[in-house]
């Protein structure tokens, strides 16, 4: 067992919100924390335009795949953050869990979905004050 925290991000397709999620705890706190994605109902690749608005701000998430949320996953991570897949996400004792109400990318444009990019990442940045503030980004992250 590792002494870094772990996040699940859980969204319904693991193709937008999730996946944007992960990508930005990853790119923030780098290895100072575990992040896993999955979803209820897995799409069968990442949403283009979430894609997009990732590599606008240098991340790239191409080479991404959906995958589904398994109860190991539940088990594994510290905190749970759900965004939009309902009570689908299994519950365990020990566990924190968060629900982050976001507009869901799905067939939407690069346009629509910045937004939705940038309140992911401001909500990131949060968590990782909570949950590992020596790997807490910089005014320019």
């Amino acid at each position: 067992m590792s002494d870094k925290p772990s996040v699940l991000f859980v969204c319904v397709h693991n193709a937008g919100r999730s996946q944007m999620a992960a990508a930005w705890l990853t790119h923030l706190a780098g290895d100072r924390v575990e992040v896993r994605s999955a979803g209820s109902a897995p799409a069968d690749h990442v949403n283009p335009a979430a894609v997009e608005a990732m590599r606008e701000v240098g991340i790239d998430m191409s080479a991404e795949t959906p995958r589904i949320l398994t109860v190991d996953a539940v088990k594994a991570s510290d905190v749970c953050i759900t965004m939009g897949c309902g009570d689908t996400c299994p519950v365990f004792p020990g566990k924190r869990y968060l629900d982050w109400k976001l507009e869901d990318p799905a067939g939407q444009g690069v346009e629509a979905v910045r937004p939705i990019r940038d309140e992911i990442r401001t909500l990131v940045e949060g968590l990782i004050r909570e949950i590992a503030p020596d790997a807490a980004p910089g005014p320019l992250g």
